[in-house]
């Protein structure tokens, strides 16, 4: 019997990554949304803490939801992340501008960010969360992300 009753399909995660950039890139701008989204979703993405196996060796959980990697246009990841600013209260958004991948020290991110009009900002990627329902609505149609 299972310790955690949950709908698995109840939830989405999608990242969503401009199809202009490197996979090593990628991987970065992947790697610190996931980073974001795990610290500020009080506990509520992970299945159980720990599995363990058959040696007694525990490992830990990973996201009880499907987390999906997707790739659009420049255009179109900007337009999402205004939509979802806008339009959906409910879907949990950590987007990832340029200034990110061009700074090194927080203090030095944090100064890039407070000197840039967000309409001047050049997108990377995005991760959402929320309702399977309303983000499916959003990314249905976006292409899985693959190296080319």
């Amino acid at each position: 019997m299972s310790e955690n009753v949950y709908e698995y399909n109840e939830k989405k995660i999608v990242a969503i990554l401009s199809s202009k950039i490197s996979p090593e890139v990628a991987l970065n701008v992947i790697g610190h949304l996931a980073i974001s989204l795990g610290a500020y979703s009080e506990g509520s993405l992970m299945g159980r803490t720990f599995l363990v196996d058959k040696s007694n060796i525990k490992h830990p959980g990973i996201s009880k939801y499907p987390f999906i990697c997707t790739k659009v246009k420049p255009g179109r990841l900007r337009s999402v992340i205004e939509d979802v600013r806008t339009n959906h209260p409910d879907i949990k958004l950590h987007d990832f501008p340029k200034q990110m991948l061009e700074t090194g020290h927080d203090d030095e991110l944090a100064q890039a960010i407070e000197q840039s009009e967000e309409n001047e900002m050049e997108y990377l990627g995005a991760i959402i969360y929320g309702s399977s329902s309303e983000v499916n609505l959003i990314t249905g149609k976006f292409t899985l992300w693959r190296a080319d």
